[in-house]
């Protein structure tokens, strides 16, 4: 670990977090971010690696310091984008226009529902420039907006609320980050496909490093070409012709129509990406096969309850598809608890020793990063919880939503690490959990509304959490014999850098463009979520004649009368058996073909939409292995290594090139898109 690594991860920050939000709101190209192979990072990784290593010659960085570099700017990588920055303002700040705009939000006074301080401060003398200049943009004409012109004061307040709660979260995620790896890397040697793919650019051992392989190269042109040659059509339609990368077997859906009735007609029209092709040739069979099959079975077995009148995918309470109450949702939660527990039971021996020491008790074989890690996730939690708490949630709910949290972020880290599916968007809130468990009556729609709002700014779009960032770099840090601790008290301080950065920068570029920069997501439909549905549960507790019960219930009278969704439980009930089951299959039965994964994936957003890919990748894998052998399968990796490369490089260089001729002729660019938006 030296000073110039250091110095490297807190320049990628620096640029990260300053210049992702002017990519993905204005110059609207490929989300720099987006998931957890950011292409800004692993774009500029690819890039040294191949261009300034070699001309740095003996000076060049080694695997160590561009580990170490990885990790601290990877952690600063949940801040500017989907992951916090694409939504926060206009979550916290757009709810006050549009109670403005609509009558039954003025009528129920649902705005009033939302403690003072995790809003901005609006007054009668700063609402114009605080609110309006939000919406309207202070930019006139060409030039742009001061940044003193900006009403930073205002965001003030919400910022002294906020920015502990994030610290909070990140600090014990990235903390229990640290009890977690020696279990997973060590002893239960899971594959890391990512730190492995990143392994193969940066090792100086010349029989892994594919940077000297012919196939490699083959891979990564043939791809970037593609991926070029749509961005030159995209500026000269006349002139090119792009190469299609969907395939297009509509035809098929008339066939079928009880796949299309379950919700997921688009898997009739897959979309190539070479990279999850790659990551799906790279990882165990099984593994691959059962996320291309998911959506399939999820849309057969949707399809055919909503024969017999029953849709997983309609919300049963609120009015709200994305935070509502739905059944899809139990089931998801049903199968990450499962594999939780599965985790637990694994790891149990170690865990118990881990949290032994961690309260003074002796121990064997536990490291003492360990221990300090795990004293560090509970201070931390604790200090989150207690923060949930000064905000008007109970505590014995501020510790069920804590530890829906902790499974939450534990799975999706487990299956990103396991399975190498960098882009998984889990949408679990756990607003809506407990909800479901306790039933609104005991919840009441002032509660649900600031458990919602919580939600929705920790976990709205989760694709960019901080701990599968984390995870795979420490097994990278690891692998070069890197200190871990010293590291990950680098990318702490990174997370506070990052959000000291990418705040100011997107508040500036708001109130700069207005709604020139507006996105249908996240300044129409984010804002609105939750109030959305409080109000509707609150007009059908009138209606029951339950409001006043359900404001009055408080403490421990929230579970004297618990009242669960009954669809919903039996939904989370199916969920958590199906992944016992599908685990004790896989450990009895060599041959047996699926992973448990395939319930922690098949029903999630854009799953449909890679499962062609992942089809592909296992169907090459399949035939390679069946015809060729081992031998020609270790030879054709670097071939599909290259390919996500390639893929990677051809979502950077126009974003670069965006910036540029947006530098230059002050214009918007085209927009293009080769990742998941």
């Amino acid at each position: 670990m030296t000073i110039r690594s250091i110095l490297l991860g807190f320049l990628g920050v620096i640029g990260v977090c300053g210049f992702t939000f002017i990519n993905d709101r204005i110059l609207k190209q490929t989300f720099l971010i987006g998931n957890n192979l950011p292409v800004c990072v692993y774009g500029s990784l690819i890039i040294i690696a191949v261009a300034i290593n070699p001309l740095l010659r003996r000076l060049r960085l080694r695997p160590g310091e561009l580990s170490v570099a990885l990790l601290i700017t990877l952690a600063a990588c949940c801040i500017p984008g989907s992951g916090l920055m694409r939504t926060f303002c206009s979550s916290l700040l757009l709810p006050n226009h549009y109670a403005k705009t609509n009558a039954a939000w003025r009528e129920q006074r649902i705005i009033e529902y939302v403690p003072p301080q995790m809003m901005p401060e609006l007054t009668e003398e700063n609402e114009d420039l605080v609110l309006g200049g939000y919406i309207q943009g202070l930019s006139v004409g060409a030039d742009h907006a001061s940044p003193l012109s900006v009403p930073w004061k205002a965001w003030r307040r919400p910022v002294l609320f906020w920015a502990p709660l994030l610290f909070f979260l990140w600090f014990s995620m990235l903390s229990l980050s640290l009890v977690l790896h020696r279990q997973w890397a060590t002893h239960e040697h899971i594959p890391y496909p990512v730190s492995r793919f990143v392994d193969t650019l940066i090792t100086e051992n010349p029989h892994e490093n594919v940077l000297r392989n012919r196939l490699f190269w083959i891979g990564t042109l043939f791809v970037l070409f593609i991926h070029l040659n749509n961005y030159l059509c995209v500026w000269f339609p006349d002139y090119l012709i792009p190469i299609k990368r969907r395939l297009e077997l509509w035809p098929f859906a008339s066939k079928f129509p009880m796949l299309v009735r379950g919700g997921t007609g688009e898997l009739f029209g897959p979309q190539l990406y070479f990279s999850f092709i790659g990551i799906a040739f790279l990882i165990p069979s099984d593994v691959s096969f059962s996320f291309a099959l998911g959506p399939w079975l999820w849309s057969l077995i949707t399809g055919c309850l909503i024969s017999y009148g029953i849709d997983l995918n309609q919300v049963l309470e609120g009015s709200y598809w994305y935070t509502g109450l739905r059944p899809r949702m139990f089931v998801l939660f049903g199968s990450n608890v499962g594999l939780f527990l599965a985790m637990l039971y694994t790891g149990r021996h170690y865990y118990a020793n881990v949290f032994k020491a961690a309260f003074g008790r002796k121990a064997k074989d536990v490291e003492p990063l360990s221990v300090w890690g795990c004293r560090l996730f509970l201070v931390f939690l604790l200090a989150f919880t207690i923060q949930l708490i000064r905000i008007g949630i109970d505590w014995q709910l501020a510790i069920m939503y804590s530890a829906v949290l902790v499974i939450f972020y534990v799975v999706m880290t487990r299956t990103i690490c396991e399975s190498g599916l960098f882009h998984l968007q889990l949408n679990i809130f756990p607003c809506c959990i407990i909800w479901g468990f306790l039933g609104v009556v005991n919840l009441g729609p002032r509660t649900l509304l600031i458990m919602q709002l919580v939600s929705l700014i920790l976990l709205c779009d989760p694709r960019e959490s901080l701990m599968p960032f984390v995870m795979n770099s420490l097994k990278l840090l690891d692998e070069h014999r890197s200190p871990l601790g010293k590291a990950s008290f680098c990318a702490a301080l990174a997370l506070i850098v990052g959000l000291a950065v990418a705040l100011p920068v997107s508040l500036y570029v708001h109130y700069d463009q207005g709604s020139a920069i507006w996105e249908g997501w996240a300044d129409n439909d984010v804002p609105k979520m939750m109030f959305e549905n409080a109000i509707s549960v609150q007009q059908k507790l009138t209606v029951q004649g339950t409001l006043e019960q359900a404001n009055a219930v408080s403490g421990w009278g929230r579970f004297a009368h618990i009242h669960p969704n009954a669809i919903c439980m039996w939904c989370f009930v199916i969920g958590f058996a199906m992944v016992l089951m599908f685990s004790a299959a896989r450990l009895r039965f060599s041959w047996w073909p699926l992973h448990p994964l395939l319930f922690i994936t098949w029903n999630t957003p854009h799953m449909h939409m890679v499962a062609g890919s992942f089809f592909i990748g296992w169907a090459i894998k399949a035939c390679i292995i069946h015809f060729g052998g081992n031998s020609v399968y270790r030879k054709v990796a670097p071939l599909m290594i290259g390919g996500i490369c390639g893929e990677i490089l051809g979502a950077l260089v126009p974003s670069i090139t965006a910036a540029i001729y947006y530098a230059i002729t002050h214009e918007i660019p085209k927009a293009f898109f080769v990742m998941l938006g």
